[in-house]
């Protein structure tokens, strides 16, 4: 396979491993429910590479689809790389905004991209796939990189978006009506979904002949590639022989028998041709087709309109994806209780797509986006407080859906070279919880700690134990031994989940009293809830 080579790779290729974990802060005034959880609806402010590796411990391999809308890099976007990389020239990147004048802005592009694909491959589930709008000016690099990271067998398809339909006046130049979709799946457990149809689509089906199957329209017999095998004449009940298309038919001879047997097959009047019946009502949906009409799933006019009429005010944000677009991506890819991603958020698009579609079918869809500028609130979260309880002076908008989202900002780093060098520890409650946040997903409650006891929290699952204090000879001299153990009491039906620095009890004993034990400070990161 090609590979794709651009300056600052050998230094990125392996970033996202680098990139600290850091802490999920809620902020119960920024959200919109009454307890506010990782596991809900999310929305996290922040830049999108260390957010994304904080995601990883609570939705590693948990999520269905990813739907990006990255920069394009046209060079009058004025995106700013600052991924703090070790490498001088790279670190000669840093702030400073890419331009059109800027020879090494595809190398930037590239740079940024990298460790985000790879962790956002992460977080994909395996039976998931990765949607990401682009244009013209790296869609090429972006499939090469992309074959790079998830293999050229696992992609899907680029289909082609037309975004707009008014003519551009560009003397001398092309007037562009479109970008694409370029779509990878993470293995070959992914499935594509169908479209539904819709009355235009089922308008050739009809029912000349009375068929008690139903509605139904004629289908190719001819077979695409040459088949000698099965070039063979048909006899019909009258005795015309009808020769066989130039490759061939597209079924056996004993098949073709069995089709005219059932009827699926028949013979046109004056017996000269077979007509192949599709019936309408074996048809599980449409096939979805690689062009996608702005009439079928909008435009970027249909989306500016819905950010002016859900905030009444024009020039809210730039570029809105449409959202027909964002649902026709979910029909093709989520299940009613899967989990979509967007780490580039933008307006919000994705989450109205999916409160949209909650409440359309009673899905129970979840979003999480990811957004690092300021607008993150005022914007992005905003949009979506509109939508949830309406906008009484809308016209289109004036019912909510209805829902909830929890808004989290990203907190400080995890330092774990300093705990261990027993520098910069962290207290007992900060901690606790992020340990509690890290291995649970859910709120962590400080008034439920108990130092004396060990005790930091209940979640769904756990009862959450932390033997830890912010003293190096006390980690270095603590372990989970049998009389800790027997302090912790008896379970009361949950699992025990106890972090400590070191353990002297067999794991038989511990599964015995449904205890789990994560190490620390390295194991935190592998549990998996």
């Amino acid at each position: 396979m090609p590979t794709l080579n651009f300056k600052g790779k050998s230094f990125v290729h392996n970033h996202h491993l680098a990139v600290k974990y850091h802490q999920l802060v809620p902020k119960k005034d920024k959200s919109l429910t009454d307890k506010v959880s990782l596991h809900d609806n999310l929305i996290v402010q922040g830049d999108n590479l260390k957010a994304l590796k904080a995601l990883l411990p609570t939705y590693t391999g948990k999520v269905k689809c990813i739907y990006i809308d990255p920069p394009y890099n046209t060079g009058n976007e004025g995106w700013v790389y600052n991924d703090k990389v070790n490498s001088p020239m790279m670190r000669e990147w840093l702030g400073k905004e890419v331009d059109i004048e800027d020879l090494t802005r595809h190398d930037k592009w590239l740079s940024m991209m990298m460790p985000r694909l790879k962790l956002l491959r992460e977080l994909l589930a395996e039976d998931g796939a990765i949607f990401i709008s682009i244009d013209d000016n790296e869609q090429h690099n972006l499939r090469c990189l992309l074959d790079e990271i998830f293999g050229e067998h696992n992609f899907i398809s680029q289909t082609i978006w037309q975004h707009s339909v008014q003519p551009k006046g560009y003397s001398g130049k092309f007037s562009v009506h479109h970008n694409y979709t370029v779509i990878y799946q993470k293995s070959d457990y992914f499935s594509l979904g169908n479209l539904e149809r819709t009355d235009e689509h089922n308008k050739n089906y009809s029912n000349p002949d009375n068929d008690p199957n139903g509605d139904w329209r004629s289908g190719d017999v001819r077979n695409a590639l040459f088949r000698p095998n099965l070039i063979y004449d048909i006899e019909t009940p009258s005795g015309n022989i009808i020769k066989p298309p130039k490759n061939g038919w597209r079924w056996s001879k004993e098949t073709v028998k069995k089709k005219i047997k059932s009827g699926e097959i028949i013979f046109n009047k004056d017996e000269k041709r077979i007509i192949r019946k599709i019936y309408l009502k074996n048809l599980n949906g449409r096939t979805p087709e690689t062009i996608w009409f702005g009439k079928d799933v909008g435009t970027t006019r249909d989306a500016s309109n819905v950010i002016k009429e859900l905030f009444n005010e024009t020039n809210v944000f730039e570029t809105p994806k449409p959202l027909d677009l964002i649902k026709r991506i979910m029909q093709l890819s989520m299940e009613e209780e899967d989990i979509i991603l967007d780490s580039f958020a933008g307006s919000g698009t994705t989450a109205h797509a999916v409160l949209d579609l909650n409440k359309e079918d009673g899905g129970n869809r979840k979003f999480i986006l990811v957004e690092m500028e300021d607008y993150a609130d005022k914007i992005t979260a905003e949009r979506i407080r509109r939508v949830i309880n309406g906008v009484p002076e809308s016209k289109n908008f004036k019912e909510g859906t209805g829902g909830t989202f929890s808004y989290f900002e990203l907190g400080e780093p995890i330092e774990m070279e300093s705990i261990l060098r027993g520098e910069n520890l962290p207290s007992f409650e900060e901690f606790a919880k992020y340990l509690f946040y890290t291995a649970t997903g859910e709120e962590f409650d400080p008034s439920q700690i108990n130092e004396e006891t060990n005790f930091i929290g209940t979640s769904k699952d756990y009862e959450v134990y932390l033997f830890y204090k912010p003293d190096i000879d006390y980690l270095k001299s603590t372990a989970l031994t049998l009389d800790r153990v027997k302090s912790l009491g008896k379970h009361n039906g949950k699992k025990r989940l106890v972090f400590a620095p070191a353990k002297f009890v067999d794991n038989h004993t511990l599964t015995d009293l449904r205890i789990e034990f994560s190490q620390l400070p390295f194991e935190i990161y592998k549990l998996k809830t």
